[in-house]
């Protein structure tokens, strides 16, 4: 028998709504800081598990008992915290979109190569069950070649949705685009690559305030194959649903459970003589456990000396599209 794995030691930075579902999810790691400017926040997670809590995220990053930071502030202190953590050799999940902006991400990507640690973005989306088993029917090739991908996802604010930080573009960088639509542009991605040809709108159709409410994004790769991605906070019923369509068949993910409905994914694969296509579905009910095997895949990539699949250049990626859209689109949040 191999000797027993030590567990990481962890610090969580942000214990807002994030932040405790990466506290529920980290498993066999041990947290042994928190940090929220509200010390409330940060003493209810530390509460029971012989963690500190503070008010100063420069007192958890400095401190020899950390190995790994998880980030889950708000996006405006999303790269500062990441830059200066890696910058003392931590090991960082930060959460998506990892920076406001492209130039305060290269910062973090400059620190990263400098110090050598491991950061990975969270994308969790790509950790629900149905996306990783389309992936799976994906990279078999069952699919055959790629042609385009059809992406929603939305949901309905609540009252006083438009006076949130979301809200703010100091504190947040945008709108509904850079807050879902990164999911939907990370996953697009995944099955068509590099966007070559970026067009859109963003437009703030019903909430009172100086953000998207809304992103239209039509995205082609270098052969034309193509994504119709639409994010919204006007959607009322929350929605999810992500079609990926190849010459041999079709892959539909819909819900991602809780209020956006019973995750499910549909596999339409077509027959030699065409007409209505063998259709097997899955569904995966219950709670969201995308968290938990994020997590744990990073905590293997430390360990491993793995690179993170969800890496700052998939997030680099993501946000030079919302920047392109928003510029296409007349926002100014630089």
């Amino acid at each position: 028998m191999g000797r027993p794995v030590t567990p990481l030691r962890v610090a969580i930075i942000g214990c807002g709504l994030i932040g405790q579902k990466r506290a529920n999810a980290l498993g066999e790691a041990r947290l042994v800081a928190c940090a929220d400017t509200i010390l409330d926040r940060a003493q209810s997670i530390a509460h029971g598990r012989s963690a500190i809590a503070t008010s100063d995220w420069r007192e958890v990053i400095d401190r020899d008992d950390v190995e790994v930071v998880v980030v889950a502030t708000i996006n405006s202190m999303l790269a500062e915290i990441s830059a200066a953590a890696v910058a003392k050799g931590k090991h960082v999940l930060v959460e998506k979109p990892a920076a406001r902006n492209v130039a305060e991400l290269d910062l973090v990507i400059d620190a990263q190569r400098r110090s050598g640690s491991l950061v990975h973005v969270g994308f969790n989306h790509r950790y629900h069950p149905a996306l990783r088993k389309a992936d799976e029917i994906f990279q078999s090739g069952a699919l055959g070649e790629m042609m385009f991908v059809r992406g929603r996802y939305g949901h309905g604010g609540r009252v006083g949705y438009d006076k949130e930080w979301r809200a703010t573009p100091s504190l947040s960088g945008g709108g509904e685009l850079i807050d879902q639509g990164v999911h939907l542009i990370d996953l697009a991605r995944r099955f068509l690559g590099e966007f070559t040809d970026v067009r859109g709108q963003a437009s703030t159709f019903f909430w009172d305030m100086p953000v998207d409410d809304n992103a239209f994004l039509h995205l082609r790769n270098a052969s034309g194959q193509t994504a119709f991605l639409h994010a919204s906070c006007t959607e009322w019923k929350n929605l999810f649903s992500l079609e990926v369509y190849g010459r041999a068949g079709k892959l539909h993910i819909h819900g991602l459970g809780g209020s956006y409905g019973t995750e499910q994914l549909t596999w339409y694969r077509m027959l030699p003589e065409m007409g209505p296509p063998v259709a097997q579905t899955w569904e995966f009910p219950g709670p969201d456990a995308s968290w938990q095997t994020e997590l744990a895949e990073f905590l293997d990539d430390i360990r491993l000396s793995r690179s993170p699949a969800a890496s700052l250049a998939d997030a680099r990626a993501a946000l030079i599209i919302v920047e392109r859209i928003y510029k296409q689109s007349g926002y100014d949040f630089q």
